[in-house]
């Protein structure tokens, strides 16, 4: 389905992005820099966990609808 592999890219983009903040981190010689990054990453992490959480939801709203179609 294409609209669950957009939103599986979109997941799989924030993690990258944490993944790039987490290493930023453990790059940085500065004790600032590095805790910009962690917060970054916290951010980006949770965007991640709310796009697979919303598409569970469109998912099993999707089943809802269906079996609601099927049995009327």
């Amino acid at each position: 389905m294409v609209v669950a592999a957009h939103r599986n890219s979109n997941r799989d983009f924030y993690l990258a992005r944490a993944d790039q903040a987490r290493a930023e981190a453990e790059a940085a010689t500065l004790q600032h820099v590095r805790e910009r990054c962690l917060r970054s990453e916290a951010a980006w992490t949770a965007m991640a966990e709310r796009a697979e959480r919303n598409e569970k939801l469109k998912a099993e709203e999707a089943v809802r609808k269906a079996e609601a179609g099927l049995t009327s």
